[in-house]
């Protein structure tokens, strides 16, 4: 029996978590640690998310569990939870330690110390301006391998926490950008996403943009790049050209709309109105023909009327979305938007669902669009014996029947039906 520590991480959250806890993860076995087996550990690390109230109770509950089932064990809280709210974090969580995003790194030297003293150890200290390379490492546990390059936001959204919760812009070096992508192209990957809190804001204190990074990207060979979530605004005519010229990449664009209202987009604080929103569209159409555009929508934002909650499912539709991801407003503590005159909670959710349902037929439209084509699709994880199954460039589930084919295979196939949430098709 190894005499080694196990150890068992949760992430809890975006893609950038990710990214951090599989550097938190090398970092343990660096240190002489072991993975656990069979879901027992003597130490849990929770790589917390802070995004919504809901989100940091599933921390604090998670942490509650895991110390009731094994009371001996070494648990661990980190990231934005303690990181926004460090005096609740400290005193209302059951953590042996507890820290933020910026001491991740740190991680098993503080589990260590714990073991040696026993005593409760809160390390929570100040964001850096400057971006910590140890943070994070490529997240390959994965079909499609994450890369991080870029940390924090300087947007100040009404409603949102994130500029406590990880500090300003700071930026991945293209160097870096180049050696992780090749090292994701080398460990057999066929499509690199790349992704930050605002990516956005890539190399802004730079004097770089995210067009250099994906150029960077590009550079390892790999077949497929693909961008997580974008910011309207930060859509450059010059962004867009160069990306145009950036053959690997995937033909689509993730655009958080988050409202149709003007006004409401104003007390969110967002950089953008709905008609310089669809011009940014308009734009990446033209250069990505036939591109998906996937969206998120807020709904039940505090003063948002009925007309304005309208012009948000009107402006989902005149926008053809290939996806629309909902969130019913919830009061985010410490942001402007929790001070600001509340919906009825029954509002809020009537209004979620029927912007889901609009959402879906918006959805169903784009799929049947694919219907005849021909698409690559890039093989996931099985995830039954009846159907081999992957996404297309333009982040379409494909469900291929009767054929068993490898994970990381790209095969040609024609697209031959859509159902709800997907398409079905035959290889070529």
């Amino acid at each position: 029996m190894s005499s080694k520590k196990s150890f068992e991480i949760t992430t809890l959250g975006c893609k950038v978590n990710s990214c951090e806890s599989a550097a938190i993860e090398k970092n343990m076995l660096d240190r002489g640690f072991e993975k656990a087996e069979n879901g027992k550990a003597d130490i849990y690390i929770i790589n917390s998310c802070a995004v919504t109230g809901t989100s940091v109770e599933k921390a604090r509950h998670l942490c509650e569990s895991i110390k009731k089932k094994n009371p001996a064990c070494v648990a661990v809280m980190c990231g934005c939870f303690p990181q926004s709210f460090p005096e609740r974090a400290a005193l209302n969580t059951v953590a042996d330690i507890v820290t933020g995003n910026s001491a991740k790194h740190k991680i098993p030297e503080m589990i260590e110390e714990f073991l040696r003293t026993k005593t409760k150890i809160v390390r929570i200290d100040a964001l850096s301006r400057d971006y910590d390379e140890n943070s994070s490492v490529p997240d390959e546990n994965r079909t499609r391998a994450f890369i991080k390059i870029e940390d924090g936001c300087d947007r100040f959204c009404s409603y949102c926490i994130i500029p406590e919760a990880r500090g300003r812009v700071r930026s991945l070096p293209l160097n870096e950008i180049e050696k992780q992508a090749a090292q994701c192209v080398t460990n057999g990957h066929k499509e690199l996403v790349l992704t930050g809190i605002n990516l956005c804001c890539y190399g802004q204190e730079l004097g770089l943009s995210l067009a250099d990074a994906v150029e960077a990207a590009a550079k390892s060979g790999v077949e497929r790049l693909r961008l997580s979530s974008l910011e309207p605004e930060m859509m450059s005519d010059e962004v867009i050209e160069r990306l145009k010229g950036v053959s690997s990449l995937c033909p689509h664009f993730h655009l958080s709309v988050q409202s149709g209202s003007d006004d409401i987009l104003k007390k969110m604080n967002r950089k953008y109105t709905t008609e310089q929103f669809a011009e940014v569209v308009e734009k990446l159409r033209a250069a990505f023909p036939d591109c998906a555009i996937t969206t998120d929508i807020i709904a039940g934002f505090p003063t948002e009327t009925d007309e304005d909650f309208q012009k948000s499912v009107e402006f989902a539709k005149e926008m053809k979305f290939a996806k629309v991801h909902v969130f019913p407003y919830s009061v985010r503590t410490g942001t402007i938007a929790a001070e600001m005159p509340q919906l009825n909670p029954r509002t809020i959710t009537q209004r979620a669902k029927t912007l889901i349902a609009q959402a879906d037929i918006i959805e169903r439209e784009f799929l049947k669009k694919q219907v005849g084509t021909e698409q690559t699709v890039l093989i996931e994880k099985p995830k039954t014996d009846l159907y081999s199954h992957g996404f297309t460039e333009r982040y379409v589930q494909v469900r291929i029947a009767g054929k068993e084919i490898p994970r990381h295979t790209l095969v040609r196939v024609k697209i031959t039906g859509a159902r709800d949430g997907y398409c079905v098709g035959k290889c070529i």
